[in-house]
């Protein structure tokens, strides 16, 4: 019998939920030793698609072959035995355990069928991450390590288990530079060795640069299976929204010369050392950095998640110490943090509690929440930054990222709050979404808010900033104006040490 061309086939998918036709007629084909790239909008069907490979979901009608043969995927573990692994965007760690039991979880080595051999795990542990070139402790808890070494740490797992398949959802989401460089080296060693990556991911530059292939899906449906060297950029967004997106050109809406946040000589300890600049109201601070530059550190500062070491802070003219964010917050400053499923919402709350938390007490005076009140402030609000869909009463976490950092947002709108940190705004965000996100923080600026806002997107700083301030090894090394602004003279101060104010 002839080898089939394709390593795995998912033919004529179809899946639905109660109310939801999530896939409809979905195809999708890899071939043996190729990165396949998989891109269209939050709720497009991308995830229910990879969850139906990996056997979480049974689709309702359609066929997966590998090697040309019909295989029934009944459970992640089926999935596991038929070669195919996944690296999800939400880590699947615990993080209690260290790193080597997180990249053994569901399997063990033994000494004579009996004994964990704990010596032995431990070194393939080392040999999986010395692949990736992480110089990482293998006995210390993963919640002590940052995103970045977790996502790697992850990364090692799928490794172990000799995939042909492995499935990378948003794998680059919070790597830097020099450790994406590492995943496409490890990438080009796997497709060497036949095996076949689907890569999922919304920067589409990382798809160009990596993949052979992409099926770009829209609305739970098939849209275009194309070679990358067929389309552009360009090509791929309007097929990805059903539409041309607009051209951007960048308005500054800086109010007054006088500053709204003075910041002087911050500093925390190693992380943030002496740290100034000016923020104004209607001004789009950049800050920007590699991975471990302060950056996000600096905006816990300023959001009184941390107390500062040396160094000052003046909100409009008066001198500000904060010792907790409840302080920060009373004096107007509002956070939206980087990792917005474990710092930023609670996920079985709906809406309408958690655009709320901050001023409960406004709701609550006699400790009784006056629900009328709150959902009379909160509706326009959730109307004002394009919530979708307008249920206030669903709980956060059935809501797309986008659609959950717009409930953040409202939260500190309610809350007044007249300075917004937003730490990685479009993480994990559809291209779709990054594009009404952008919008509301110009819209903001419009209004006169006063933004700081950390990215590791260069295209996102350079779209949206005012001035960028860089970071270096918690030092800022350089505050760039607009007319200054491009990708190469940020990352030059980005990887510098001397300090260019």
């Amino acid at each position: 019998m002839e080898q089939s061309p394709y390593l795995l086939e998912l033919e004529n998918i179809y899946k639905s939920f109660p109310g939801v036709q999530a896939l409809n007629d979905v195809t999708m084909r890899v071939r043996r030793g190729t990165v396949h790239a998989l891109v269209g909008e939050n709720g497009a069907g991308k995830s229910t698609l990879l969850k139906i490979l990996f056997g979480v979901y049974q689709p309702d009608k359609g066929t997966i072959r590998i090697d040309g043969q019909p295989i029934q995927i009944n459970d992640p573990k089926s999935a596991y035995r038929a070669g195919i692994a996944m690296i999800h965007q939400e880590l699947q760690q615990i993080p209690e355990l260290d790193a080597t039991q997180n990249i053994f979880l569901g399997q063990v080595f033994t000494r004579y069928g009996i004994f964990k051999d704990t010596r032995r795990m431990r070194q393939v542990a080392r040999e999986l991450l010395a692949r990736l070139n992480v110089d990482t402790d293998v006995t210390i808890p993963v919640q002590q390590l940052s995103i970045a070494q977790r996502q790697l740490i992850e990364i090692a797992r799928a490794l172990l288990g000799n995939a042909r398949i492995i499935a990378m959802d948003e794998p680059t989401s919070s790597l830097t530079p020099n450790e994406f460089e590492i995943l496409c080296r490890v990438i080009s060693e796997l497709q060497a060795n036949g095996v076949s990556i689907i890569y999922v991911s919304h920067r589409l530059n990382e798809v160009f640069r990596l993949a052979d292939r992409v099926t770009i899906l829209r609305d739970g449906e098939f849209v275009a299976d194309t070679a990358l060297t067929d389309v552009t950029e360009d090509d791929i967004v309007n097929m990805m929204v059903g539409r041309k997106m607009e051209n951007h050109q960048h308005v500054s809406h800086v109010r007054s010369q006088t500053p709204v946040l003075r910041v002087r000589n911050l500093s925390w300890g190693e992380k943030v050392q002496n740290v100034t600049f000016d923020l104004h109201a209607g001004e789009i601070l950049g800050i920007a950095g590699l991975v471990g530059a302060g950056r996000t550190e600096l905006a816990h500062l300023i959001a009184g998640l941390h107390a500062p070491t040396g160094g000052s802070l003046e909100l409009r003219g008066q001198v500000a110490r904060f010792h907790s964010p409840r302080q920060a917050i009373r004096a107007g400053i509002g956070m939206l943090p980087e990792d917005r499923k474990r710092s930023g919402i609670i996920p079985l709350l709906p809406v309408l509690a958690n655009s709320s938390l901050p001023v409960i007490r406004r709701y609550a005076p006699l400790g009784l929440i006056n629900n009328r009140r709150r959902r009379r402030d909160i509706e326009p609000i959730v109307d004002q930054v394009n919530l979708r869909p307008r249920n206030v009463d669903r709980p956060i976490r059935d809501f797309s990222g986008g659609n959950q950092q717009k409930a953040i947002l409202a939260r500190w709108l309610n809350a007044k709050s007249e300075i917004l940190i937003f730490d990685e705004p479009t993480r994990g965000i559809d291209v779709g979404a990054k594009q009404e996100i952008y919008h509301i923080i110009e819209t903001l600026a419009q209004q006169g808010k006063a933004i700081l806002m950390v990215s590791s997107e260069l295209p996102e700083i350079l779209r949206l900033s005012d001035r960028v301030l860089v970071m270096s090894g918690g030092r800022a090394t350089a505050t760039l104006e607009r007319e200054q602004l491009s990708e190469e003279v940020i990352m030059r101060y980005a990887i510098s040490r001397n300090v260019s104010l």
